[in-house]
């Protein structure tokens, strides 16, 4: 089956103007899938590409094309209406905009193609109402596979110092570092630690990855945690050079481990230093979305999919997953299994309201404001508005 990459504006004009399109075959489905970067980025991004080869393994007939490295840096000039009239014009008839970078202008963009379906990664225009009728909003629950890092990484500090890199503040990436710094906790005092003297500091870039002269360096940010004692460090970006950094740090000896985010396969690039990865699996979630769209049975909704809770890591069922890392002791990675055991037993739980486990007070944002009172747990909307990083916490909430 092929696959089509859409490079660039230039060529989207060239296709525009001197090209004639093949018909597309009556029983094809073509999809499309917008990058914010490139397909090949060890993270977020190639997630989501082999997302789409998953779906034209598993549903016959169907073809991807897709659109890499939309973003300021890389495509100044494209706008997503460039991108999406190609995909149009090559036949698609449900296009995956990937990113939280592209929500505001889905929404824009699909009012002018009102029989192409469009679904928004991350985004939440169903749920406020203000999403137009051939629009649907999709992500994954990570904020289980952020307790589960967060979990390794409160077992495996010898030094009470955990560093989390995050890309921009806004309240998915505060939830997902909260929950990252809930599961720390928790385990930092299985192994004997006092979770009050933790040490957990954020620290954000400005964007889901590295933009030269606009955003912090991620290599430099991730050094920065382990020159000031951090021995583990966790990734909240796109791309992998917390897992690089650590790697090239243990070759020189230092006693130092990562996290890295997004892609199954990401700890490949520093086995010896990774203590897992908490990765998004869309294959399946895409295949049924588009899936429907094929038999004219889609219908709007805001979708925020867990785990499969009797295999994370099955390929077919899953859309979070997390890949335990070789850098993980033998004991370790025995608690962090029950750990995981016990997420599963919480979210499966009837008689347990809709809520993340771990998120239950008392609980207080930063500044003082109480998210939860003892025992009371944190509705699964109010992570999802997250305001503040959670009390106790460093770095910045706004």
């Amino acid at each position: 089956m092929s696959r089509k990459p859409l490079l660039s504006l230039a060529l989207v004009g060239v296709l525009l103007l001197t090209a004639v399109m093949p018909a597309v075959a009556q029983d094809e489905v073509v999809f499309g899938i917008v990058l914010v970067g490139p397909e090949n980025d060890r993270g977020w991004s190639q997630a989501h590409y082999e997302g789409g080869l998953y779906v034209e393994e598993n549903l016959p007939g169907s073809r991807m094309v897709f659109f890499p490295s939309l973003n300021p840096a890389d495509a100044p000039e494209t706008t997503l209406n460039d991108v999406v009239q190609n995909m149009v014009d090559e036949g698609a008839q449900i296009i995956f905009t990937a990113s939280d970078a592209f929500e505001e202008d889905t929404v824009a963009v699909a009012e002018s193609f009102p029989d192409v379906t469009f679904i928004n990664i991350s985004g939440d225009d169903v749920l406020a109402g203000e999403a137009p009728a051939n629009v649907g909003n999709m992500m994954g629950q990570m904020e289980w596979g952020k307790l589960i890092a967060g979990c390794a990484a409160g077992l495996s500090t010898q030094t009470g110092n955990i560093g989390y890199l995050g890309p921009l503040i806004n309240g998915e990436t505060r939830r997902l570092a909260s929950s990252a710094y809930l599961g720390a906790r928790y385990c930092y005092g299985l192994n004997g630690g006092n979770p009050e003297e933790l040490n957990f500091t954020v620290t954000w870039i400005g964007f889901w990855f590295n933009i030269p002269g606009v955003t912090l360096d991620p290599t430099e940010e991730t050094n920065s945690f382990y020159d000031n004692g951090a021995d583990v460090v966790i990734s909240g970006i796109d791309t992998p050079e917390v897992i690089q950094i650590a790697a090239q740090r243990a070759g020189n000896g230092e006693a130092v481990l990562a996290l890295p985010y997004d892609f199954e396969g990401a700890c490949e690039l520093g086995p010896e230093v990774c203590l897992g990865v908490p990765y998004f699996h869309w294959g399946p979630s895409y295949l049924d979305m588009i899936g429907s769209v094929a038999d004219g049975t889609w219908e709007q909704s805001w979708d925020w999919l867990g785990p499969d809770w009797s295999d994370i890591n099955n390929p077919d069922t899953t859309n979070i997953g997390f890949r335990l890392g070789d850098a993980l002791s033998e004991e370790n990675a025995a608690t962090l299994n029950q750990f995981i055991a016990d997420l599963a037993a919480f979210a499966t739980n009837p008689f347990v309201p809709d809520a993340f486990a771990l998120w239950q007070g008392p609980l207080s944002l930063q500044d003082g404001t109480e998210l939860a009172a003892e025992g009371q747990l944190v509705d699964v909307l109010d992570v999802w508005y997250l305001p503040q990083l959670i009390q106790g916490m460093v770095g910045a909430s706004q």
